[in-house]
């Protein structure tokens, strides 16, 4: 059973970054796609970043240029480093399969709290 472990949430000024990593228990990040999502309270879990097993990307709108999603596979980890971070990027952040592939069973998350 693979298990997910995401880290590195924290409170942080608007305009400020934040690295979030995700870690697995068994070697699957490396053949496998994998994305950050992130849910706000009282809204759905998004999708915020995509990473493919070629290492292709891609970003929500409201991500794009401000986030970037990269693994490290020796490690077995993605990681969600965040940039220019707005209030809105409020939320508990979680990493797990992309849509249309199978999910592992969710992590705790890590929160992230943009505030003045």
């Amino acid at each position: 059973q693979v298990h997910l472990v995401e880290s590195g949430g924290g409170l942080v000024q608007p305009g400020g970054y934040l690295r979030l990593s995700c870690a697995a228990s068994g070697s699957i990040l490396s053949i496998r796609a994998m994305g950050w999502y992130r849910q706000a309270p009282g809204k759905q879990r998004e999708l915020v970043a995509t990473i493919t097993n070629r290492d292709s990307t891609i970003y929500a709108d409201s991500v794009k240029g401000r986030f970037t999603i990269s693994r490290d596979n020796a490690k077995n980890t993605v990681y969600l480093q965040m940039n220019s971070l707005k209030p809105e990027d409020t939320a508990v952040y979680y990493c797990n399969a992309p849509p249309g592939l199978p999910y592992y069973d969710w992590g705790q998350g890590t929160q992230v709290t943009v505030s003045s």
